[in-house]
């Protein structure tokens, strides 16, 4: 599978851009592996939290994302560019095997698995399984991630941090509850930081 053209080409152009008005500060992305499957999980504060994913690593991250994003005029921006159109209103299959697909060609898949954007700052909405699922399927390592601060432009603000990978079992219950644990714990730990 080839990763898509424009992302290539605009990938420099963008992520310059982004960094130089919102200025995010990056921790933890030694994390994210050079190479070999991985899924990044993390929390969902805004719409351009892919943006911040995506500038913290040189590999294309194939998101999933709401399938509105994939409808005229917005398709046009984000087709080339990886995305995995999910139906949110149905357990859309199709997504998960494309998903499933991109981790067994050994490339990067980005989820949000709260499902949403999660406007109440400092809690996390409880997870959706697609990310436990596809790494139990794929044998997929998940790297957490956790968001904090707020998009300002020219102003450093928003804060993205990579945390080790993590595996997950058979049991997609209890690794959903880990995976949860683990997102919750480093985004408290972040807030109180983000305080003093």
């Amino acid at each position: 599978m080839k990763e898509p053209r424009t992302y290539k080409v605009m990938r420099g152009t963008l992520d310059f851009l982004f960094r130089v008005l919102f200025r995010p500060t990056i921790e933890g992305a030694e994390n994210i592996p050079e190479e070999g499957r991985i899924i990044l999980a993390g929390n969902h504060t805004h719409f351009m939290d892919c943006i911040t994913v995506a500038a913290a690593t040189k590999r294309c991250v194939h998101f999933l994302a709401k399938s509105e994003l994939m409808e005229p005029p917005l398709k046009f921006f984000f087709a080339p560019f990886g995305i995995i159109p999910v139906h949110r209103e149905t357990k859309d299959k199709a997504a998960l095997q494309s998903a499933i697909d991109v981790l067994n060609d050994d490339k990067v898949i980005g989820i949000f698995p709260e499902g949403k954007v999660n406007n109440e700052t400092g809690t996390l909405l409880p997870l959706k399984f697609g990310a436990v699922k596809m790494a139990s399927v794929t044998n997929s390592r998940i790297v957490p991630f956790v968001i904090t601060g707020k998009y300002k432009f020219l102003r450093k603000r928003i804060h993205i941090k990579f945390f080790e990978p993590v595996t997950v079992g058979e049991n997609l219950e209890e690794a959903n509850n880990m995976l949860w644990n683990v997102i919750n714990d480093n985004l408290q730990r972040e807030i109180k930081l983000l305080d003093k």
